[in-house]
């Protein structure tokens, strides 16, 4: 038979263990521990060798179940489900790097990750160095002896910037160094990771996963493709695991002592989600399209940046990476922060709020929310404007949603 596509994987994911009740649903193990028979099993189960759930922080059947899903649509040799986005990177950085490592990425990051890098992992002794990734070139002369990982989005927050995967991919492989990629605004169905050379993904899958904002969940995937000896802090794990050395460190220290769990609850309402992904991302991407070409003929938008229009400067590399639907984010200025906030005012249906993703299409000022910690120096090298709108493009209907667009931007005449 030939291989299922991808709706289908994701509905018949086999439980590694049969239900007893023969539920078609993973059900929900909202529990903490786990009793085991005797004294022997346990002792198995804590010196890994005898696959067992002990304690949900550590591992839990609903998440795992939901871990499954995700492998089986991406090809992945492991899968780690954690409480965030911010998880997933974060538990990555701390398991591949130590003290005086760098990574190389762009300044054109979603604001929590630039800190995140900029402050956090900073004061840690990690070293963050900038370069613009639209030109691989520049990350290769970066790359030295402590050089970690290339990190990057597949699709940058707001500034809607598309990198050539593929290229970054040979500049990481000639320097001995991962490339992690965010692919939150683009995760599986619309862009195949491992196709690009990509080695981990890191997904915040409160987004789109989750169906409709209904839960906050992060993913770390491993495809299984870097030469762990080559990274100093898990060459030992790689003598002994091989491909499977990160995610063992990971699993074995990083993940289980942060504790940055996923909750079950939440692994049950993403694994549902994942079910109906497909159709809504489908949606949601025509719905952008038809905004975008809308907000191009307005005489009171500035500008208008989505990577799927021909005019942006990345649509022919969006189009080889995703196809016909890079994301459904799209950016407009208009002539002021004042106009900016009178246009926000003024719309009915869509929703003022911060996230991306919902079934719901959302609105906001990314100069005066996300990156408002932000001074007007650095917001300008990030191009974050003070005139940019951000709109996060749900499932209703597009006629609505033009309708409630172009109802305020008259208001502003």
């Amino acid at each position: 038979m030939p291989e299922n596509k991808f709706i289908t994987k994701i509905l018949h994911t086999k439980f590694l263990k049969e239900d007893p009740h023969g539920s078609l649903h993973m059900p929900v193990y909202d529990n903490v521990a786990f009793e085991f028979k005797s004294a022997q099993e346990l002792e198995l189960a804590f010196a890994g060798k005898k696959p067992s759930h002990m304690y949900s922080r550590i591992s839990n059947p609903t998440v795992e179940h939901f871990e499954q899903q995700v492998r089986a649509i991406t090809g992945a040799v492991g899968t780690v489900a954690l409480s965030s986005g911010m998880a997933a990177i974060s538990n990555t950085i701390l398991a591949i790097a130590k003290t005086g490592d760098n990574i190389i990425t762009s300044r054109h990051l979603f604001g929590n990750t630039y800190s995140l890098f900029e402050q956090t992992l900073k004061d840690w002794g990690l070293e963050t160095r900038y370069a613009d990734l639209t030109k691989p070139q520049e990350a290769g002369r970066l790359i030295d002896k402590k050089t970690k990982a290339i990190f990057l989005e597949t699709i940058t927050n707001p500034q809607l910037e598309v990198v050539d995967i593929a290229s970054l991919s040979k500049i990481a492989r000639k320097g001995n160094v991962l490339l992690i990629v965010d692919t939150t605004m683009t995760p599986p169905y619309l862009f195949c990771a491992k196709e690009f050379g990509v080695d981990i993904e890191v997904v915040s899958s409160t987004k789109w996963i989750s169906g409709g904002a209904t839960s906050i969940g992060g993913l770390i995937i491993d495809y299984g493709t870097y030469d762990w000896k080559k990274n100093d802090k898990l060459e030992d794990d790689a003598v002994k695991y091989g491909p499977f050395a990160f995610i063992n460190r990971l699993r074995r220290e990083v993940y289980r002592n942060i504790g940055a769990c996923i909750s079950p609850h939440n692994a049950y309402l993403q694994s549902l989600g994942l079910e109906t992904l497909p159709l809504r991302l489908d949606a949601a991407c025509e719905n952008t399209r038809k905004i975008a070409g809308f907000l191009e003929k307005s005489p009171a938008v500035k500008s208008v940046n989505y990577p799927g229009l021909k005019k942006s400067p990345y649509y022919h590399t969006a189009k080889k990476q995703f196809g016909n639907k890079p994301g459904a984010v799209l950016t407009f200025d208009l002539a002021s922060k004042e106009e900016c906030f009178n246009f926000l005012n003024r719309i009915k249906l869509i929703r003022r709020a911060t996230n991306l993703h919902d079934n719901r299409t959302l609105i906001l000022h990314p100069a005066s929310t996300i990156f408002c910690e932000f001074d007007a120096k650095l917001k300008n090298e990030m191009g974050v404007r003070e005139t940019l709108i951000r709109l996060a493009v749900g499932i209703e209907d597009y006629r609505d949603l033009i309708a409630d667009i172009k109802q305020s931007l008259e208001s502003l005449q």
